[in-house]
C-alpha cells in the first residue's frame, strides 16, 4: 500500500507547482460545503474536513475566510458535484471529481482531455468499483508501533499503518478520519503531512515509459481544468 501514498504525494507536489489554481479550487470547495451546511466547521463536519485538507496544502487564511464569508452572505452561485470515470493508456483507470456551474462545459472538457491523451470516457460505475474510499493521515516524529499504540489507546481502528520516508501514514475507513486526527491532536500532534479522504485503487498497475508519459499528460490535462477538484488513478508513478 505504500506506493499509493507516494502517488498522493506526487499529485500534491504537482498541484503545488500552480498554487493559484489549487487555491481557487479549494476556495470553490469551501464555499460549496459551507453553503450546504453551517459555515462553522465545528457544526459542519464536511467543512471541517475540507479545512483540514486545505491546511496540508498551505491554503492562505484569507482565501478560506473569503469563501466562508461568501457562503454566509447568501450568494446564489451554485455548483453541481459530478464524477466521471474513464480509461487511460493500456487499460489504466481514472476517476475525476468536479464542481461546476456549467455541466455541459465540464463534460465536454473532460471528454476532450481523455480523447486527446489516449483515453476514453466510461459509464458510471465502470471504474469506481476498483477503488476504495479511504482516509489517509500522515504524521512525522512517530514510529509505526507508536502510532499503532496511540490509536489502540484511543479505540480507533486503522486498515494499515506504514512507515514511509520520514512519515508514518495511517490508512483507515472514511468515517474514522476525524477520530484518527483527534487521537493525534490529543497527544499534541497538530501538523499532518497528508490529510485526505481519497479513492485508492485496489491494485496499482505499471506502464511502459511511453505509456507513462502519455498517461501523465492525461492526468495533468485533467487537473488543469478549472472545474476539476480531484483526479484518482491506478498507475504506479514511482
Amino acid at each position: 500500500m505504500g506506493r499509493k501514498w507516494n502517488n498522493i504525494k506526487d499529485k500534491k507536489a504537482s498541484k503545488d507547482a500552480n498554487t493559484s489554481r489549487i487555491y481557487a479550487k479549494f476556495g470553490r470547495e469551501i464555499y460549496v460545503v459551507a453553503k450546504q451546511g453551517e459555515p462553522d466547521p465545528e457544526a459542519n463536519q464536511a467543512l471541517k474536513f475540507v479545512l483540514e485538507r486545505a491546511k496540508t496544502y498551505n491554503v492562505p487564511k484569507h482565501i478560506i475566510d473569503r469563501a466562508i464569508e461568501k457562503a454566509k452572505g447568501g450568494s446564489d452561485e451554485s455548483y453541481d458535484e459530478l464524477r466521471y470515470e474513464g480509461f487511460g493508456p493500456n487499460g489504466s483507470m481514472v476517476i475525476v471529481d468536479a464542481l461546476t456551474n456549467n455541466v455541459n462545459r465540464t463534460a465536454s472538457d473532460v471528454r476532450a482531455a481523455f480523447g486527446k491523451n489516449g483515453g476514453n470516457m466510461g459509464v458510471s460505475g465502470s471504474v469506481a468499483y476498483m477503488f476504495d474510499k479511504t482516509a489517509v493521515i500522515g504524521v512525522e516524529g512517530k514510529t509505526a508501533d507508536e502510532v499503532l499504540e496511540l490509536l489502540m489507546e484511543a479505540d480507533v481502528d486503522a486498515r494499515d499503518i506504514i512507515e514511509e520516508e520520514e512519515s508514518v501514514v495511517v490508512y483507515a475507513d472514511p468515517d474514522q478520519f476525524n477520530a484518527v486526527q483527534e487521537a493525534f491532536k490529543n497527544v499534541g500532534i497538530t501538523e499532518f503531512t497528508v490529510a485526505e479522504i481519497t479513492m485508492l485503487a485496489q491494485n496499482d498497475i505499471p506502464l511502459s515509459e511511453d505509456s507513462k508519459v502519455q498517461f501523465e499528460k492525461l492526468i495533468n490535462t485533467l487537473e488543469d481544468l478549472d472545474d476539476v477538484q480531484q483526479v484518482y488513478h491506478n498507475v504506479e508513478l514511482d
